[in-house]
């Protein structure tokens, strides 16, 4: 798990300009969207952005009116994001977590949490379940596949469908909301990305 780790947070932080550069003007609206209108309680809320990479997303929710805190295991990732949004950036190994219970309104994991491999998952799920308040709500967008995992291209993912996903999230004590395939408008062979949003039991 230690080489999962190294080399995969290696291959990002050997690339962050270029990853930066190519993924800054993506539009996850629909994905931001999700998460909020399952959002509880009165705004602002306090959103963890898991995986914020350079900090994008968590500029958006800034500029939005929320209280945004990054994650991100890349050193480089992490400095970008804090320059970038001017936001608390926590730098922490997917695999090796420090939350604080019950903290965050909000999870926003894109593109993120298919880098935990299947064995750790139920730990991590369960750390992102207690950082959450009661009836808090978890995104999750993740390159979606036949439950296969393994190395690609210098980075360690773990490729879910829907019934996989929902085990490990109803194992986690997690309730499903919604879930869709994106992007949108497009017949499902061209939609690689499954994307759910749960709520915290």
């Amino acid at each position: 798990m230690d080489e999962v780790s190294r080399l995969t947070l290696a291959h990002y932080d050997q690339r962050a300009e270029e990853f930066w550069r190519g993924t800054r003007d993506h539009d996850v609206r629909q994905n931001i969207e999700a998460l909020l209108r399952h959002l509880e309680g009165t705004p602002p809320r306090t959103i963890l952005d898991f995986g914020c990479g350079p900090g994008r997303d968590l500029r958006t929710f800034t500029d939005l009116g929320h209280i945004a805190v990054g994650l991100e295991g890349s050193a480089c990732f992490a400095a970008m994001a804090r320059d970038y949004s001017g936001c608390e950036v926590l730098e922490q190994d997917f695999l090796a977590l420090d939350l604080p219970a019950g903290r965050f309104d909000g999870v926003f994991a894109n593109a993120a949490l298919f880098h935990v491999p299947g064995q750790e998952l139920p730990r991590v799920l369960g750390e992102l379940h207690a950082s959450l308040k009661p009836g808090g709500a978890l995104f999750s967008s993740n390159p979606r596949g036949a439950n296969e995992e393994g190395w690609n291209r210098g980075r360690y993912g773990a490729y879910h469908d829907l019934e996989s996903w929902r085990r490990f999230l109803a194992a986690a004590d997690f309730a499903e909301l919604e879930h869709y395939y994106r992007p949108a408008g497009l017949p499902r062979e061209q939609q690689p990305w499954l994307a759910s949003v749960w709520r915290r039991r």
